[in-house]
């Protein structure tokens, strides 16, 4: 590999130069996560010029716990692997720019992206990557105690809990790993549940149940969290006799699943499935010609399937048809 590729990665805040602003790209990355950082790295493969316009590196991946099957690695924390992604981005020198993405419109041949900075990006594809956000209780109390008690984060909040009583709040694949991380620094760890199974892989249920430091409240939902300048505890109530209980707790963290950013989704004016997620076809097309999307936030069977290399597979697949998608219409002269 030439070391002309080997320079740095731009990252930037706030005050985005004109340098990046002022030049029309082959393609922008909205979102930094695996499929994302993927779509990059096939981009500039490809001798496409590009930018990933993020909200912050890594997306769900950052927060994830450890992570235990994807290819290479038998075990890694989540923030961990994302340093790995940024770094093989970085090796390209493909520029991420730290920012929220508000719309993004067609302007003839080319697409005009707007940010929440008040800056504007000009490019021939746009390649949404931007995943999902994790879902609230939206119970009294929620906001109250985030960020003092009231956690959507395993891997960044685990080591303030250490030696403290804390619950997870979800039955999926990230509340086990979160609830499984959890233990090798609480002293207890509860994990609430509304249903009477997990929907989590077998391999993940059978750590739990092994471990002596988990117990498991089944058939159970957050109504309230009270507290005094921290989180103590939470009101709970048993979804079949509608008994309500306190739970003495010093963390609650929430892991009940994400949703995508749908009005982001309608102000683009794609073509959405029932729930908000984009459509697309096995190229990773969305229903407008130029725009393509990749990862979590596509509506893609199976829905349920969400891993990383999935993601970062689709994110790869995107960039091959933004490319295949520019030669046709300008060449490879087109700079």
């Amino acid at each position: 590999m030439s070391s002309a590729f080997k320079i740095s990665v731009t990252k930037m805040d706030f005050g985005v130069s004109e340098e990046l602003t002022g030049k029309v790209y082959d393609t922008i990355i909205i979102g930094g996560g695996p499929a994302g950082m993927s779509a990059a790295i096939y981009a500039a493969r490809y001798g496409m010029s590009t930018i990933i316009i993020t909200e912050e590196v890594g997306g769900q991946v950052a927060k994830a716990g450890w992570v235990e099957n994807y290819l290479g690695y038998t075990r890694i924390m989540g923030p961990d692997l994302v340093s790995k992604f940024e770094e093989h981005v970085k090796y390209y020198n493909v520029p991420i720019i730290i920012d929220s993405v508000e719309n993004v419109e067609r302007d003839g041949d080319l697409f005009k992206v707007y940010t929440m900075n008040g800056d504007e990006y000009t490019a021939r594809t746009v390649i949404l990557t931007v995943g999902e956000k994790k879902r609230k209780l939206n119970v009294p109390g929620e906001d109250t105690y985030n960020g003092r008690g009231v956690s959507y984060c395993a891997p960044c909040d685990a080591p303030l809990f250490k030696g403290k009583v804390v619950a997870v709040v979800g039955g999926g694949d990230s509340a086990a790993s979160a609830a499984l991380l959890l233990t090798e620094y609480a002293s207890k760890v509860y994990l609430i549940h509304r249903r009477n199974q997990l929907r989590a892989q077998k391999y993940y249920q059978d750590l739990l149940l092994k471990n002596p430091k988990i117990e498991i409240i089944w058939n159970t939902v957050v109504k309230e969290l009270q507290g005094d300048k921290l989180l103590r505890k939470a009101i709970l109530q048993r979804v079949d006799t509608r008994e309500t209980f306190e739970l003495l707790l010093d963390g609650l963290f929430v892991e009940i699943g994400a949703e995508p950013p749908v009005d982001l989704f309608k102000r683009i004016g794609l073509e959405l499935s029932q729930d908000g997620y984009i459509k697309v076809n096995n190229l990773m097309e969305t229903s407008i010609p130029g725009i393509y999307a990749a990862g979590d936030c596509v509506d893609l069977t199976p829905r349920d399937f969400r891993q990383i290399v999935v993601a970062a597979g689709q994110g790869a697949l995107a960039t091959y048809s933004a490319y295949n998608y520019i030669i046709k219409k300008y060449g490879f002269n087109r700079h």
